[in-house]
Parts: structure tokens; sequence; C-alpha cells
């Protein structure tokens, strides 16, 4: 993935994560554009940032989604990298879970089928582009669930799995197809952004660029923090990391 004359468009940029690579990516000379549904969020994000520029979107809605498609290719017509970082996390106690599992559906509306949807909205117009990417956020928690975020952590083993096929159809085109596997980093997802045990967004942010960096990119972007848990059942830690996990989250709430 070069990291420079692209046009991107970042769903969830307007705070944490995607705000963070959605600057960096600016700050390299990228045409970015930040796309949420916060448009308070989307402002002050374009305002510190001169040149970037923000859209709309409610990730949850398949119509929205399409009319979106439709005016991002339209207005920006060399569009030729998705990031699809969009994403909420919210506790489940499965025992007294909703009746209507409000929760569940929010977040698998949002986190799988938004990306889902929204990727192949775009397909058609990132095959026209002489290049192009495709990068997909998942989590360590794809590889290895808390298991108080159990839908969460599901939809991003879902879109682990999603993306390997779609690198694998769209081998033989033009788009490059990456996976950005974050640890467990300060952000307001889950009331992280204060807490001691998760990884400084800023450094994470940082040596994610620097992988970005490397040419060939790797397929799988993982920073030193996520390895313990991207790897767990490959290094025959599953189990202790698991039990370990979840014995310490045991106060999200």
């Amino acid at each position: 993935m070069n990291l420079n004359g692209n046009t991107i468009l970042v769903t969830g940029g307007g705070s944490g994560i995607g705000r963070g690579l959605a600057e960096s990516l600016h700050a390299l000379g990228n045409q970015v554009i930040v796309a949420g549904r916060r448009q308070q969020a989307l402002d002050e994000t374009t305002a510190a940032n001169p040149g970037m520029k923000s859209l709309p979107l409610d990730i949850e809605s398949p119509a929205a989604i399409r009319a979106f498609a439709a005016k991002a290719v339209v207005e920006f017509p060399s569009l030729n990298v998705l990031v699809n970082n969009a994403g909420i996390m919210r506790a489940e106690k499965l025992l007294a879970q909703q009746a209507d599992l409000a929760d569940a559906e929010a977040i698998v509306a949002t986190n799988l089928l938004g990306p889902i949807r929204l990727t192949a909205a775009l397909l058609p117009h990132l095959q026209k582009q002489p290049r192009a990417a495709i990068m997909n956020v998942s989590s360590g928690l794809a590889f290895l669930p808390l298991a108080l975020t159990p839908t969460y952590c599901a939809t991003k083993a879902a879109i682990h799995s999603y993306t390997l096929s779609l690198r694998y159809q769209l081998r033989a085109t033009g788009i490059e197809v990456l996976e950005l596997i974050p640890p467990y980093v300060q952000t307001h997802l889950m009331s992280g952004a204060d807490d001691p045990r998760a990884m400084p967004l800023a450094r994470f942010i940082g040596e994610v660029m620097e992988i970005l960096k490397q040419q060939p990119t790797p397929a799988e972007i993982c920073v030193e923090n996520v390895k313990g848990l991207r790897f767990a059942a490959e290094s025959g830690s599953f189990d202790q990391i698991f039990n370990g996990l979840n014995a310490a989250r045991t106060d999200v709430h």
C-alpha cells in the first residue's frame, strides 16, 4: 500500500483509532475523508486538520450506505482506499439481556454488516482505480474473546474471516486487502481512554504507520502488544491467556 497520493475514506474517523489513522494519513499528503454518525466529532476532526473532508454515514442502515457510497464516488472520484474502522463495543450479560437483543443486533449491524455492505457498494468503483486498497479493522479479540463482550468479539472474528475471503477473491484485481488487528487501545470504546492497561493511542498509531511503510505491506498489521492474543492458539497459550484476560476484566460493565 502506497502511503501518499491516495484518496482515503475512513469510517468512524471522528474519534479513536479512526481519527488517529485519518490524521496520520492526512499528514502524509493524502486526501482523507472521515465518515461517521456524530457530526460534531467529524467537524472537530476536520477543523483540526485543514483540507480533510467529512461525510455523514449511518453505518447501520443499508439504504444510507448505498446513498453514501453513491455520493462519495461523485464527490471524490479518485477515491481508492477504504478503511472499514467504524465499530461499537458493549458489555452484554447473556443471562439478563433485552428480549429484543437490541445491543447484539446493533453491534452486528455496525461491526459486521456495515463493512460488508460498504465494501460491496464501493467495490465497482475501487476496481476502476489504477491502485486501490481495503483495510478492515478487526481486533485481537477476534482471536481470543473477552467474555463480557461476546457479540463484539464474534463480529471481529467474522471480519477476520471475511477479510481472508475478500483478499482471495480479489487476488487477480488491483485491490490490496489488509487487516488491522488492534490490541486494547486507550480510546472511548468501552471507556478505555484512561485505562493504564490499554496501549496509548498515539503509540499504537505510530507503530501502525511504521508497519504500513514496509514494502510489501503485511497482510495483517499487528503491533507487538497484540501478538499475544493474535497467536495465542498457535503458541499453545490460548487457555492460559483466555482465563487470565477474563478473570482480570470482570470490572468492565
